[in-house]
């Protein structure tokens, strides 16, 4: 009997183990062999590499963990080898600490938004690196986000304000260096907060007062500074650590549940508040090195819970009282390097290894041999008494050497635009046609200054030339006197010529019309704004020639663009079937609109305002030597008047797109639909093709409009989110249009489920039958 009550719970633990689990899905399973890729196969990930391991069974490793609910991943964990070793980081791969150069910390995030149900994730010391995107905020699920030993730079993204179930988030030793976060109160259910051992500076943010529910706040080893406000309001906290910041305040009142308290190496002044003394839950305090006055409180010393204090390397003056009793829990005390006279406690004196008591480098009459001499803390003390009365001379003093100062800094600024009426008017530089500095979207400031172009532009770009000026005998000696031989053709922009640089470059020149509004120097200061859009998929701009004409007044005729020559054409001549050169394969062509959107994404945010009507169209899209896509004759309308205007009268398709011929989005919807159709389908413009656009979407429309080589070489999956990104750009709402940010990360995703789909083939192929 009793074997057959054995079997039976057996049978019955056997089906709820084994038949009431689930087999994770297909695409989760592939969303974290790409993980595994873009993390560049970390040996801690080298038991994936089994075809048919179950992820949700590798709790068992310590540096791996995968939790699965209902066949999604809920939870994962991955701890590796890549600490951070180096004191800076300068936002380059190092090698052997981060991951390569070819590391895409966006592209990664986009992958990990794959993992819908995603609740926790720990990504510790795994050499990541880069600015922590946004698009982090897409895994709204997430209670629990800790990226700390990482190489994160930059700001922390504000998105994760909108990740209201985030309970824990760890963001520790990275190289955040931006002003810290002020968002914190939308994170109604944070815990913990640890933002330790980063470079973050400003003032501490005050949002956090608002968060009730936080345990631990731990912040320490910034550049914070300024005031650190009261901290009653977190009724919640219990671990407070702020230390090797540069706050310079007094010190705050605590919440009195706090159970840690550690503020040393700042800059913390004043006393310290008789309110530390109804703590009664605090065990550890620290307020070593920073500039406290007056007397400790003698009950803080007695507080029933308190085992660490530590309040040395201050300036502490006065004597502590001989009845002064400590706690029973006091373990550690230190109140070296301070002021104190007088005799010594008679609870410090305890001969018990139970408690270490620090007090050298005071006035006290203990053991005299380690403490100042009576001389010097009798010099102390008269020194202060004279610093007080001379206070107020010294502050009358500061008062009126700066009020002199002001005077003649007054006084000089007068004789200056009495007798150098040129700085005036150059602040008026761009001023002359209020209509043309309107129309390209730019005011006279943002001109005028080049300091607002992105730090962004300069990751990536350090190797680019650096623009200069150019003459115009160069530039003929350059083109042969401008011979047909050297004419390339004519846009809407001026002629383009190719040629050859005295030290042996091919460049192409562009010779533009310009209008007599514009004079020499206010034609250069936007051609210096232009001069530092700089991006690996922008043909780089390398130098300009004003041809005044011969005349000697301030305005111009002609203007030359000298930029770098690519050789292997446009992305028009690499879609249509009879080109001479290779025609691009569907994988190819989304690596090239991908490049392109980088661009325009730069183009749009680089620099504020962003440049916003830069003529998106295949022929502008040339190819260099290695087939990388860059992006010609972008911003070019801050210096040209606009030729082209929106034709009211004319009726259909032809009219709908000339009016938003100067929507960015738009047009660069017009060149996905190109890189699907051709040039030859696309160039049409007739009711027939916009009845053939609305039925894109279906099979019967795809196989009738769709080019023939996209159709052979693409996924439908990856095919359907080009098609409905597109037709969201060429929408004929203009608020219904995406942004360039969502269109770059619906491209990039369309590219990781073709790179998917192509690996998988290419596995089949290899594989033997």
């Amino acid at each position: 009997m009793g074997w057959c009550c054995l079997f039976l719970l057996f049978c019955f633990t056997w089906c709820f183990f084994v038949l009431g689990t689930y087999p994770l899905q297909s695409s989760q399973t592939q969303v974290l062999q790409q993980l595994r890729k873009h993390l560049e196969y970390p040996k801690q990930l080298e038991i994936w590499n089994n075809r048919g391991i179950d992820f949700c069974y590798l709790s068992s490793f310590p540096q791996v963990n995968i939790t699965c609910q209902d066949n999604f991943v809920t939870e994962l964990r991955i701890v590796g080898d890549k600490t951070a070793k180096v004191s800076d980081f300068h936002g380059f791969a190092i090698p052997k600490q981060t991951l390569s150069e070819n590391f895409s910390l966006d592209s990664f995030v986009a992958t990990l938004a794959r993992l819908t149900n995603l609740r926790v994730l720990s990504l510790v010391s795994l050499g990541i690196w880069g600015p922590l995107p946004d698009k982090i905020h897409r895994l709204s699920s997430l209670e629990y986000l800790d990226l700390s030993s990482n190489f994160l730079f930059g700001s922390v993204p504000p998105k994760i304000s909108t990740m209201v179930k985030l309970q824990t988030l760890k963001l520790e030793d990275n190289f955040f260096n931006d002003t810290v976060p002020n968002w914190f109160d939308s994170l109604s259910n944070l815990t913990i907060l640890s933002l330790r051992n980063n470079q973050l500076k400003g003032q501490f943010p005050s949002s956090i007062l608002s968060i009730t529910t936080l345990t631990d706040l731990i912040m320490s080893s910034n550049g914070m500074s300024g005031k650190l406000p009261h901290l009653s309001s977190l009724t919640s906290l219990h671990v407070l650590d702020l230390s090797a910041n540069k706050l310079d305040s007094v010190l705050p009142k605590m919440p009195k549940g706090v159970v840690m308290v550690i503020l040393s190496n700042n800059s913390f002044f004043g006393e310290i508040p008789q309110q530390y003394s109804q703590l009664s839950q605090l065990q550890h305090l620290d307020l070593s090195f920073n500039v406290l006055r007056g007397k400790p409180p003698s009950t803080v010393f007695s507080l029933p819970n308190i085992s660490f204090l530590n309040i040395a390397s201050n300036m502490m003056s006065g004597s502590l009282p001989d009845h002064l009793s400590c706690g029973s829990k006091l373990e550690f005390i230190d109140i070296s390097n301070n002021k104190l006279m007088g005799g010594l406690p008679s609870c410090f004196n305890t001969n018990s290894d139970k408690r270490i008591v620090k007090v050298d480098g005071n006035c006290l009459s203990f053991n005299t041999r380690h403490q100042h001499v009576e001389s010097y803390c009798m010099e102390v003390y008269m020194k202060k008494q004279s610093k007080r009365k001379n206070a107020g001379i010294l502050v009358g003093l500061i008062i009126g050497v700066f009020i002199l100062m002001m005077l003649l800094a007054y006084g000089f600024l007068i004789l200056w635009r009495i007798y150098c009426p040129r700085g005036i008017s150059e602040q008026h530089l761009l001023h002359k046609t209020v209509q043309d500095s309107s129309a390209a979207g730019f005011s006279s400031e943002l001109l005028a200054s080049a300091r607002f172009v992105s730090e962004a532009a300069k990751f990536g770009t350090s190797s680019l030339p650096v623009c200069r000026s150019y003459t115009f005998e160069e530039l003929k000696e350059a083109t042969n006197n401008f011979d047909n031989s050297a004419f390339m053709g004519e846009g809407s922009y001026g002629k383009l010529y190719k040629g050859r640089l005295e030290n042996g470059a091919l460049v192409a020149i562009r010779c533009m019309p310009l209008s007599k509004k514009y004079s020499i120097r206010n034609l250069k200061l936007r051609l210096d704004l232009l001069a530092k859009l700089r991006h690996p998929h922008l043909v780089c701009l390398l130098g300009h020639c004003v041809d005044v004409g011969g005349r000697d007044d301030f305005s111009t005729n002609k203007i030359f663009l000298i930029s770098e020559y690519l050789p292997s054409g446009s992305f028009c001549t690499h879609l249509a079937e009879n080109s001479y050169g290779k025609v691009f394969n569907w994988s190819e062509r989304l690596a090239i609109l991908i490049s392109i959107a980088k661009a325009v994404h730069f183009l749009h945010t680089g620099i504020i305002p962003g440049f916003f009507h830069n003529r998106l169209k295949t022929n502008n899209i040339l190819l260099n030597e290695q087939g990388m896509a860059k992006l010609s004759d972008y911003g070019l309308s801050i210096i040209s008047e606009e030729t082209d205007k929106c034709g009211a009268k004319v009726e259909g398709y032809k009219s709908w797109q000339m009016k938003n011929l100067e929507d960015d989005v738009c047009s660069f919807g017009f060149i996905l639909l190109e890189a699907l159709v051709g040039p030859s389908v696309c160039a049409r413009r007739d009711a027939l093709l916009l009845n053939e656009i609305a039925s894109i979407n279906s099979l019967d429309g795809q196989k009738r409009i769709i080019d023939p080589i996209v159709q052979a070489t693409c996924s439908q999956e990856s095919l359907s989110i080009v098609l409905s990104i597109m037709s969201k750009c060429i929408s004929l709402e203009s608020c219904s249009r995406p942004s360039i940010e969502d269109v770059l990360w619906n491209l990039q995703y369309a590219a990781q489920i073709q790179g998917t789909v192509s690996g998988d083939q290419r596995f089949a192929a290899a594989s033997p039958q």
